[in-house]
């Protein structure tokens, strides 16, 4: 029996899962999933203050569509003999899909790095929310003004101090321009301190040293800088970009067996940008590779990856949220209506469960255009 393998069970993974049975259909087809944990974990809430609501339990994805789920961990590829090896045990495929995702990238040689918090994971949510519950007016030190750090440092500010440190000399450098002032509005109003062009240099029981050699108060230090995606894809191939991602082609293939999805694709979004590490491009990529995969096996054509128009949503806390659409990010929304755009995409990303027909009826849309999103004439 052909046998598809999918490795990771974050966005990519799932997807890719369910993108696979919606390609067997009624045919004669074995789908695994490898992942050790029992939950999707839905990274993107992991700023909020219950960060344990921010899962899924995968059966009740993977039961219906007729997935196994392998709790395992994968250390070796061996895109040779199409093994790989999950937990010391060897297992076979004809087609594999890499969806292993990405991990924050810890500091080298920082004093006490030991200390540092961050919500990369649902353990390290876990372990921040449990170190600050029951406490006010705690003093926390943010490092890294992009995506995570905004929304981390907006989040903590309804009960404590929060001083939000980066290396660049603007807060979002890598949103741009586009939503800086309606950020900037938000951290002023919630009264976040910025130190720009710094760093954090040491981390001790209870300040933080800057490099500009001050020391400040910090109860918490939250690191949000860096991303790269799994060790897996050395396995892959020796030709990486500088997130660590494979390159693909339009159909998601790596090599001849294997696809490759979200934050290990270095995918084409257009001519001139791939696609980001975030579950807004994971979904999709997940959907097309693990369609192909399975398609691949089955002599039907494949689907090419067709991305939805660009979007970029923040939680900017008590002072609302912003919404932009496109790559130079023009804000479509901000204040209460930004932060009900995103409330509306944090529900989104919950895949539907326990119904076989609705997940793979979900996994069949690749690209839609959600009704909550503020249209381009609303600018």
């Amino acid at each position: 029996m052909p046998h598809v393998v999918i490795i990771g069970g974050g966005f990519a993974g799932v997807w890719s899962a369910a993108g696979a049975a919606l390609a067997r259909g009624d045919a004669d087809m074995r789908i695994t999933l490898i992942a050790p944990n029992e939950h999707l974990v839905l990274r993107p809430r992991l700023y909020e203050p219950e960060p344990d609501l921010a899962k899924v339990e995968l059966s009740r994805v993977l039961g219906p569509i007729g997935v196994e789920h392998l709790r395992a961990s994968v250390s070796t590829i061996d895109t040779e003999r199409r093994v790989v090896v999950a937990d010391g045990h060897e297992i076979g495929y004809d087609r594999l899909v890499l969806a292993a995702g990405s991990k924050l990238i810890q500091p080298d040689g920082l004093p006490g790095a030991e200390r540092l918090f961050d919500i990369d994971t649902l353990d390290g949510a876990r372990r921040l929310t449990d170190h600050l519950r029951d406490r006010r007016d705690y003093a926390v030190v943010v490092v890294g003004a992009g995506f995570v750090g905004l929304e981390a440092a907006t989040e903590l500010a309804s009960r404590g101090r929060v001083l939000l440190v980066d290396r660049s000399a603007v807060v979002g450098a890598q949103l741009g321009p586009g939503p800086r002032r309606e950020i900037e509005a938000a951290l002023d109003e919630l009264r976040i301190e910025r130190r720009l062009s710094t760093t954090v240099t040491e981390v001790g029981d209870g300040y933080a040293v800057l490099s500009d050699g001050s020391k400040v108060d910090a109860d918490v230090v939250v690191w949000s800088v860096g991303m790269r995606a799994s060790e897996l894809t050395r396995q892959i191939s020796d030709e990486l970009d500088h997130l660590g991602r494979v390159r693909v082609d339009d159909r998601l293939r790596a090599l001849p067996e294997v696809f490759v999805a979200g934050d290990t694709a270095a995918a084409a979004f257009d001519a001139e940008h791939t696609v980001m590490q975030a579950c807004q491009h994971a979904t999709p990529l997940g959907k097309v590779a693990g369609y192909n995969a399975a398609a691949d096996l089955l002599g039907v054509p494949l689907r090419d990856f067709t991305p939805g128009p660009y979007v970029t949503c923040l939680d900017l806390g008590a002072a609302g949220g912003v919404f932009t659409r496109g790559w130079d990010r023009r804000v479509m929304a901000s204040g209460a209506d930004g932060a009900a755009v995103k409330k509306g995409i944090n529900q989104a990303i919950h895949p539907p469960v326990d119904d076989r027909e609705k997940i793979l009826a979900a996994a069949d849309r690749v690209s839609v255009e959600l009704p909550f999103f503020p249209r381009e004439e609303a600018a």
